[in-house]
């Protein structure tokens, strides 16, 4: 069974229940907890009682510097929201590990920025050295993948489609949200990856809600195509993806095609004025809910609350 590993200023706790039990660990970084896993099971294993689980304020469990590596249309759902059809080839992207922020800290739309989107992401935590050429088949994964942890992949749509700009729109203070749970897996919990459950919600409206089945490039695949060109070291995060149910959607194909005939200030300007009707884009005093876990509650990541807030 996977253990769940929360941060807060304090230090590193094992989650049992509604409880925490501090872990006697010296590690600063996400790495250094990972490395020193005996200290973990020492914590959950122990029968202190620990302390109440509503007391403790969870900072992301991803601890920074690290590099953060995301997987671009990767479930089949917002596939077919954005607009593509057929084969889609595995893209990845970099984000700014300045991006990420606690769980239940605020995420600030920057005042150049109209349309704030969401996109509840599985993270993969690295627990091993990736070297550039490693391929890594299913049996492989707990070799190199120590735990998992809802992100949140927070976009800004006009700069990304104006700016053809990932790095940028995607790297902002705030827009990645991690944990609050770290939830450190054993061999056997990685047969039970495709029964995960994405939800988010935006002010308790069910926004996105798809299982792993949905994903077009699954983990390991997706370490092995990353590992042609990118090595990761343990701490490292890949965000695997959004499923559909993001406020940003694709135009219909006949207003798409007569928008690439026009120039591009004219496209984007007529497309932005349709977007600022789309009430799904996040604004301020919205609160955004997104959790992962199995039905059965095997692997449960638990569940962030971030409040959305205007930068002043």
């Amino acid at each position: 069974m996977s253990t769940n590993v929360l941060r807060t200023a304090d230090g590193w706790w094992v989650v049992r229940a509604a409880h925490a039990v501090p872990v006697a660990t010296k590690a600063a970084t996400t790495a250094e907890l990972l490395a020193d896993r005996d200290a973990v099971r020492e914590a959950a294993d122990s029968g202190r009682p620990g302390a109440p689980l509503a007391d403790l304020v969870a900072l992301s469990p991803v601890t920074t510097p690290c590099r953060v590596v995301a997987q671009m249309v990767n479930y089949r759902s917002h596939a077919r929201d954005s607009g593509f059809t057929g084969d889609i080839p595995p893209a990845f992207f970099r984000k700014a590990s300045g991006s990420v922020s606690g769980p239940g800290d605020t995420i600030v739309r920057p005042p150049h920025v109209r349309f704030l989107d969401y996109e509840i992401e599985l993270g993969l935590v690295m627990g091993a050295p990736l070297p550039v050429g490693t391929v890594v088949e299913e049996r492989d994964l707990p070799s190199y993948v120590a735990g998992l942890v809802v992100t949140n992949d927070v976009s800004a749509r006009d700069v990304q489609l104006t700016k053809t700009q990932f790095y940028e729109s995607k790297s902002y203070p705030t827009f990645t949200p991690a944990g609050p749970f770290l939830a450190l897996l054993e061999p056997e919990d990685f047969a039970h990856l495709l029964d995960l459950r994405l939800k988010l919600s935006v002010n308790g409206e069910l926004r996105q809600d798809r299982t792993l089945a949905d994903m077009i490039v699954r983990p390991a695949r997706a370490l092995t195509l990353l590992a042609r060109f990118q090595a990761l070291d343990p701490g490292d995060l890949l965000l695997t993806g959004t499923p559909g149910g993001t406020a940003l959607k694709a135009p219909p194909k006949p207003v798409e095609k007569i928008g690439a005939l026009l120039p591009p200030a004219t496209k984007w300007k007529a497309f932005f004025k349709t977007q600022a009707k789309n009430p799904r884009y996040l604004r301020a005093g919205d609160i955004v809910t997104a959790g992962i876990a199995t039905p059965d509650g095997r692997i449960d990541l638990g569940e962030q609350r971030t409040p959305v807030a205007d930068a002043h």
